[in-house]
């Protein structure tokens, strides 16, 4: 079975819009300025949005001039409502400059009363005209026929096969002015705009795709998904924490050491003045032993604590007892608190026997002992 004809594939198309959109009337009291710049708005922009945004410039600013010498920046918060405000901004603003260089006006009004073939090849010389608002001033003021295509437009019909690569990159669907009628442009214009317009808003709408695929059921395949968008954007995901960074991280031979200490996890940077001077660990408040004391016989022992590893330095000037626990130092007894077996015998007296320190005990203090 033959191909069917590009003539009955667009008549099909036209059908087949017309059920889901309704057709948009041209204003026709505007200059051809106006059209023009209307056009800009447009582009890739649904009518309600543009029509918005071209009044919102009118009657914003003061004339065509304030336009003009406005920066971008502020007409696209004019056009906030646009798709692309900052695109649509810079055409109007580059087209009205030239036309004021051109002519020192803001009136192309003689371009009517060209032929068609002049009047087309100077407003595609009017820097900030695309293709698109090229052929709608041709349609909607000059009353040529030429139906205006812009790139959403062109992506939609590229997932119907209405439309080649080639097609999409040269900007232009050939054959389509001789497969539609001139009496019936300005509908199936309008009509077409409205689809291309949906597919640049939301490219994954059931309904769109609903259009698309009674358009060309064998569209399935290629029309775009979240899935396919999340697979083709997505990374991989990295490893959490400083532990993976530092493994693929290398030390740089001419970063200062501070530097380097800092990375490396677990170790605090050493400032360069500290290089040269030792570190003595942190004073800490003395704290008394937990352990209960133990009496054996009459004296009183008192465990010593371990020793810590943070404990000050003895100082070499210090003797050593000074460092010694502080109740295992020995008090010196006062001189009159002497046990009286160390006392001095006095002057001119003989010493009694038990005074006697010979280290041999007295038999008499033995005997009265009492047994246990």
């Amino acid at each position: 079975m033959a191909a069917p004809s590009r003539t009955a594939q667009f008549s099909r198309l036209h059908k087949i819009l017309k059920k889901h959109y309704s057709p948009v009337a041209l204003a026709s009291n505007r200059s051809l300025l106006e059209h023009l710049l209307f056009a800009s708005c447009l582009e890739n922009a649904h009518y309600r949005a543009a029509e918005e945004a071209f009044v919102a410039l009118v009657h914003t600013f003061y004339d065509w001039n304030e336009i003009r010498v406005s920066s971008v920046r502020e007409l696209s918060e004019v056009a906030a409502g646009l798709p692309d405000p900052s695109a649509a901004a810079h055409r109007v603003k580059r087209i009205l400059q030239s036309v004021f260089e051109a002519t020192y006006s803001f009136d192309l009004e003689e371009l009517r009363k060209q032929n068609l073939g002049p009047a087309v090849e100077r407003i595609e010389k009017i820097e900030g005209v695309t293709k698109f608002s090229a052929a709608y001033v041709v349609q909607s003021a000059l009353g040529g026929h030429s139906i205006p295509i812009d790139s959403a437009t062109l992506g939609a019909l590229h997932q119907v096969d209405l439309a080649t690569d080639e097609d999409v990159a040269a900007g232009t669907v050939p054959g389509l002015e001789r497969a539609i009628a001139k009496n019936v442009g300005i509908e199936f214009g309008s009509l077409l705009h409205q689809l291309g317009a949906d597919f640049a808003a939301s490219p994954y709408s059931p309904s769109l795709h609903a259009i698309l695929l009674e358009i060309d059921p064998k569209a399935k395949d290629r029309l775009p998904s979240r899935r396919a968008g999340k697979r083709a954007g997505s990374t991989p995901a990295q490893p959490s924490g400083s532990s993976a960074e530092a493994k693929g991280k290398k030390a740089d031979p001419g970063a200062p050491k501070a530097a380097v200490d800092a990375e490396s996890p677990g170790e605090a940077a050493v400032p360069a003045e500290a290089k040269g001077q030792a570190k003595l660990p942190p004073l800490e408040p003395k704290k008394k032993p937990a352990t209960s004391k133990r009496k054996t016989g009459t004296e009183t022992t008192v465990p010593e604590p371990p020793a810590s590893a943070e404990a000050p330095r003895k100082k070499e000037s210090e003797p050593a007892e000074a460092h010694a626990p502080q109740a295992a130092r020995k008090k010196p007894v006062p001189p009159s608190k002497k046990p009286a077996s160390k006392r001095k015998p006095e002057e001119g007296k003989a010493r009694r026997p038990q005074d006697q320190d010979d280290g041999v005990p007295d038999p008499n203090i033995i005997a009265k002992r009492k047994p246990r």
